[in-house]
């Protein structure tokens, strides 16, 4: 994206959901009560996992159609900063099941499924450090990353809603907007999925402008030396 504009929006935004996250009211709801203020943290962070692992996927792509290295770099450091996201969301995700569940870890199929996909993609990352070889390294990654991504839509949005869980809207349970999230919550949640998607955007183009200045600085050494 071309511009500044969406980096503010992303500022605005987050600045936004933090404020409105913590004094806007809620829901006042047995069990969760309080709690349910993670909403705006935890469940931006799958969003913002998604987008980013669909992004990287896409370049992925584009890689094997073009075989151009800023594709490679795209792809790999979409995914770079799409696994922080996910690990996020396991975490704040954990957080508020401490809370609402009793533990952090309860073995709910959407738990496991998270951790399952996340280690598909650090697998990835093993992937591509155990390959030397520039070309090589980036036509097997950006295969393994369409699989990688093709196995996480069943782990994480299908297996859960078939099988018994405790999230809500999956087996069986109701959504939070079928019953809890009200005007007030949809003020905040909404913006916060886009201010976290902005600013996981943002994060992985500063590190693919990074990617791309130190290729840079390689292939100038290399013209020097030779």
């Amino acid at each position: 994206m071309k511009g500044s504009y969406w980096k503010y929006l992303s500022i605005l935004l987050l600045l936004y959901t933090v404020v409105g996250g913590f004094l806007m009211s809620v829901p006042r709801l047995a069990i969760v009560n309080e709690t349910i203020r993670g909403l705006y943290y935890h469940v931006p962070m799958w969003f913002g996992m998604v987008v980013l692992f669909l992004l990287s996927t896409y370049h992925a792509v584009r890689y094997l159609m073009s075989n151009q290295p800023q594709q490679d770099i795209q792809s790999v450091e979409m995914a770079h900063v799409g696994t922080l996201f996910g690990v996020l969301g396991i975490v704040t995700g954990m957080i508020w099941a401490n809370y609402t569940w009793g533990s952090p870890w309860h073995g709910d199929p959407k738990q496991n499924g998270a951790a399952i996909a996340l280690l598909i993609y650090l697998a990835y990352f093993v992937l591509r450090g155990s390959l030397d070889n520039r070309e090589q390294r980036a036509r097997l990654s950006a295969v393994y990353n369409i699989f990688a991504f093709a196995a996480m839509i069943p782990l994480i949005f299908i297996i859960p809603r078939m099988t018994s869980s405790m999230h809500p809207g999956n087996g069986g349970n109701p959504g939070f907007n079928m019953y809890d999230l009200d005007n007030n919550m949809r003020k905040v949640f909404y913006p916060a999925v886009i201010g976290w998607i902005l600013l996981g955007y943002w994060i992985a183009s500063l590190r693919i402008r990074l990617r791309l200045a130190e290729e840079q600085i390689k292939e100038l050494e290399y013209e020097k030396n030779n």
